[in-house]
């Protein structure tokens, strides 16, 4: 397979280039990530590589010398919440080289996410067209064929308006990265165990509504830190409830699994499906509360619709993985 071919049209309507990459094996894998990496390097550009820690390694070793010009992350941390992916990862790194081409690989769906996280992971790669449109900015997203479901992979081609796979690259027949927006804006199941809950509506609530969050965490054994983190969280979502979500918002949590939800509902719509995975702008200090729960939380779930929104936010009961 040639990416860097695929890649190179004489004039190209729009600079942002955003490519699936199906490949099965470390072969395919290589020889479809390493040449791309070394035309960058080559050409000058600031190369960025975000992918789980195995492939990571693969690609470490198949550099070589090369993989010191090159900003390396294991994706199964910096990208544990695909929500804070755009902002913490991909825009990090483009914003930082802002005066000419950069290049990214970014892997955000492997075999081992759940099933929990996926919704997420596709949303994630369909916004990420609105949120580079304009940009000299090329990111490559490798697909496991051989370990996703078809689903997925689906997902992915329309996602991706090129594919390239062993034959070649095409364009995509299926891209409408909208739809899959839309498809996976789904009502959030109900909790299957009891939950606590509390409704603010007004500053005081709120306040009331922090300190049931940061006892609620601190018994369930998180530690301090993490139960700030989670009494933070709580508090941001709901300020943007009783400011923007018609005035008020309920708070219920509880445990699935090895995670702490707390999940705060109003009756506002989100219209921006942007919102949280935008960096923060320097002398704008409104507008963050997503996105420091993004940069917090180990999962963001959101559904939204006409007059009503539901967001939760995944805190892991054990290490901290972000």
């Amino acid at each position: 397979m040639s990416v860097t071919a695929a890649l190179s049209p004489v004039e190209p309507a729009e600079p942002f280039v955003h490519p699936a990459l199906f490949y099965r094996g470390a072969a395919e894998y290589l020889a479809g990530t390493v040449p791309f990496v070394r035309a960058g390097l080559a050409a000058g550009e600031p190369v960025a590589v975000a992918v789980p820690g195995g492939n990571l390694a693969l690609l470490r070793s198949a550099l070589g010398a090369d993989a010191v010009r090159v900003r390396l992350l294991d994706m199964m941390a910096a990208g544990r919440n695909p929500g804070r992916i755009i902002p913490g990862v991909l825009r990090a790194f483009a914003d930082a080289h802002p005066g000419g081409p950069v290049r990214i690989i970014g892997e955000p769906v492997w075999p081992d996410r759940s099933g929990l996280e996926y919704p997420a992971c596709a949303q994630h790669e369909a916004l990420i067209n609105h949120a580079f449109t304009g940009r000299d900015v090329t990111i490559l997203c490798p697909y496991d064929v051989a370990g996703l479901d078809q689903d997925v992979l689906a997902d992915a081609e329309a996602t991706h308006p090129v594919l390239i796979d062993a034959d070649g690259a095409r364009d995509s027949e299926a891209y409408a990265p909208d739809r899959v927006v839309a498809a996976h804006n789904q009502p959030l199941p109900a909790p299957s165990v009891p939950v606590e809950e509390v409704v603010a509506a007004t500053v005081p609530d709120v306040v009331a509504a922090r300190r049931l969050a940061s006892g609620h965490a601190t018994r369930l054994g998180l530690s301090p830190d993490r139960a700030a983190d989670v009494e933070l969280a709580v508090t941001e979502l709901l300020t943007n409830s009783v400011e923007h979500g018609g005035g008020a918002g309920t708070l219920r949590m509880w445990t699935c699994g090895d995670h702490l939800v707390c999940e705060v509902q109003d009756g506002g719509t989100l219209a921006d499906p942007l919102a949280g995975r935008r960096p923060a702008r320097r002398g704008h200090p409104r507008g963050r509360g997503l996105l420091l729960v993004n940069q917090i939380a180990d999962l963001v779930r959101t559904h939204t619709g006409p007059g009503s929104t539901a967001i939760r936010a995944y805190f892991r009961m054990g290490p901290f993985t972000g």
